[in-house]
């Protein structure tokens, strides 16, 4: 759909031939499950890309950075997440119910993203550089910023494609609040054609609509924790929107969450043992700055440039991926729930 846009609009037109469509069509790193890579993002790539040792080093890198990701952080969250929402919502106790959307809060980043990132590394290992399609989502101060940061790739092509052909904010303040629903609308329904989507996808734009109107005024004036609260609790309420398939079940789901029963029949630590809790943590570390800083840190102090760094990094990425495989062998929990989407 963008590169016949594109081509209307005559951008990379003279870049265009069978032969190089052919190719984009049917690039590996982003089918099925990987970002969305637009023509113009690589039509230059295709004939000027060069594979180097160093850029296939980190592919491999980023690619079994993913792979752990799904593999090991989402998959576990996920089982989870399952065991939990498959309950009559009346069995769970408030804390498990907070359990089980805290795990597919985490089940949808690491899976998404994982799968980004193992597209992203293959593409490198090609000598294609795709872009970002995550940037730490959950360390957001306001819908607006998520939405910078999360599935970046699907955000920008609906501004592009949508948002700004629509007439984007230049029409005056109701006719940018239209165009936002407009383009959450098609945001929901591009996940799935059902009402829960749909309704996932209104809320995030009612939000944004909110925002603009003045409360990301008001918001910015909160302390940078209040800011991040509240934007995790609306994200997360938006996830039982989109995991729970009847609206009437999500709404029972989010009332759960603030009635603060306690039922010791369903207690949520049922769900966890100290492997699940370790990854739990992980998570909520990963998808954090925490290990970005300790990266950064390391670079400065040139650490990650010695034979010796180098030597460590390898020797941990060989092990996470023996990891990775033995869990894969082992037929553990493994949905594909990025291919739904």
């Amino acid at each position: 759909m963008s590169l016949l846009w594109d081509v209307y609009r005559n951008e990379n037109l003279q870049k265009t031939s069978l032969s190089n469509i052919a190719l984009y069509i049917s690039l590996f790193p982003q089918l099925i499950a990987g970002p969305i890579v637009r023509y113009n993002d690589i039509v230059d790539q295709i004939k000027t890309r060069v594979s180097t040792f160093t850029l296939f080093r980190s592919g491999v890198n980023r690619f079994v950075l993913g792979l752990f990701k799904k593999v090991i952080i989402a998959n576990t969250c996920g089982e989870i997440a399952d065991l939990i929402f498959i309950n009559p919502i009346d069995s769970l106790s408030t804390s498990t119910a907070w359990l089980g959307i805290i795990a597919y809060t985490f089940q949808i980043y690491f899976d998404f993203s994982g799968y980004s990132d193992m597209a992203i590394g293959l593409g490198r290992m090609f000598g294609f550089k795709l872009l970002e399609n995550f940037n730490f989502p959950y360390i957001s101060k306001s819908i607006q910023e998520f939405w910078r940061r999360w599935h970046i790739s699907l955000s920008t092509w609906f501004r592009d494609y949508v948002y700004i052909p629509l007439g984007g904010n230049r029409n005056g303040k109701y006719k940018t609040y239209v165009n936002l629903i407009t383009v959450f609308f098609l945001t929901g329904i591009w996940h799935g054609a059902t009402w829960s989507f749909v309704i996932w996808g209104l809320f995030h734009g009612l939000f944004l609509i909110i925002e603009r109107i003045g409360f990301k005024h008001t918001l910015t004036k909160l302390p940078n924790f209040i800011q991040w609260a509240y934007t995790l609790l609306i994200v997360m309420i938006g996830w039982v929107l989109f995991r729970v398939e009847d609206f009437s079940e999500a709404l029972a789901y989010i009332f759960k969450l603030f009635s603060f029963e306690t039922l010791d029949k369903n207690s949520f630590m049922m769900y966890l043992n100290d492997e699940k809790i370790i990854i739990l943590v992980l998570a909520a570390f990963s998808s954090s700055l925490f290990f970005k800083k300790v990266k950064d840190f390391l670079f400065k102090q040139n650490f990650m440039q010695t034979y010796i760094g180098q030597t460590v990094i390898d020797t941990g990425v060989i092990m996470v991926f023996i990891i990775c495989v033995i869990y894969i062998n082992s037929g553990s929990y493994n949905p594909f729930i990025y291919f739904r989407f």
